[in-house]
């Protein structure tokens, strides 16, 4: 099971880095063309084109060996 340190990514249009801290923290970039949510608890991306073409992904997983 994998453990989620940090849930980000960076707009490839507007370059912000935007950062889910919380399981129902919805952030948009300040274009409003892709988003984060899910904080700690899953990693959620929405986006108007293609992941590819929209944002990098910054989040950080570590395996949780419980």
């Amino acid at each position: 099971m994998e453990k989620i340190i940090s849930n980000k990514i960076q707009c490839k249009h507007c370059g912000e880095i935007i950062e889910s801290k919380h399981i129902h923290e919805f952030v948009t970039c300040k274009c409003e063309t892709c988003s984060v949510d899910g904080g700690h608890y899953h990693l959620s991306r929405s986006y108007k084109n293609s992941p590819e073409e929209d944002f990098v992904e910054l989040s950080e997983v570590e395996e949780d060996n419980r």
